[in-house]
């Protein structure tokens, strides 16, 4: 509950021009990086309930005005939280658009768009850390930094370990996440061993900070493959 009524930290909000104004928003990735922070790899699911093309027609595209496409979807996703003997669902509608010379290119693009939007827009209801902050125009809520928690290194842990962009984070996350029910509780297992985690911490996502536990990561994954 703590980290979901934190405020918003300002390093992580973007901003874009919309119209004649400047808008204030999540990027996708940051905002699925704090759900696996926050409800750990295996504390939350997301399902697609609907992804639909309503829009489809020749445009032209570039300073070349070369001819293309412009598509639209809108999509609809459904978030399920694991909290203990408790499930909460929320859900969210989003719209995404894409521009490109190839037809199929375009569908890709405005396909995910409105997932990641609708995916934003649910997980948005649970708190500050997910933009709930940034509909208050005043933005109380959006805070100049936070306190970093990280995990604590092994007595042998070298002193030397770069860290981590968030980007290659989220995908080491997004991985674990993929991996079946016994693969993922071992996983959960040999990190707690690997690096001294101690079963009260219960979400072991925000713990991923280093070239050390990525190392120790594509091992583990490794294995699994070839398994």
């Amino acid at each position: 509950m703590a980290a979901l009524s934190a405020p918003l930290d300002r390093a992580n909000v973007r901003q874009r021009e919309q119209g004649r104004s400047r808008v204030s928003y999540l990027e996708g990735w940051q905002v699925i990086a704090e759900a696996n922070r926050i409800f750990g790899f295996d504390g939350w699911e997301r399902s697609t309930l609907i992804s639909r093309c309503v829009a489809e027609h020749e445009r032209p595209i570039g300073r070349d005005r070369k001819s293309g496409w412009g598509v639209t979807y809108i999509a609809r996703v459904r978030i399920t939280i694991t909290a203990g003997n408790r499930t909460l669902i929320r859900e969210g509608s989003g719209a995404g658009h894409g521009i490109d010379a190839d037809l199929g290119l375009a569908h890709e693009s405005a396909l995910k768009e409105a997932e990641t939007d609708a995916t934003k827009r649910a997980l948005m209801t649970f708190g500050n850390p997910f933009g709930l902050a940034l509909y208050d125009k005043q933005q109380r809520q959006v805070s100049d930094g936070k306190p970093v928690v990280t995990a604590k290194p092994s007595p042998a842990a070298p002193q030397n370990e770069t860290a981590l962009e968030p980007t290659t984070i989220t995908a080491l996350q997004e991985r674990i996440k993929a991996l079946a029910p016994a693969r993922l509780e071992a996983f959960s297992k040999g990190f707690r061993a690997a690096f001294q985690v101690p079963e009260a911490q219960h979400s072991l996502a925000g713990l991923i900070t280093t070239s050390r536990h990525q190392r120790w990561i594509e091992g583990f994954l490794a294995e699994s493959s070839a398994a």
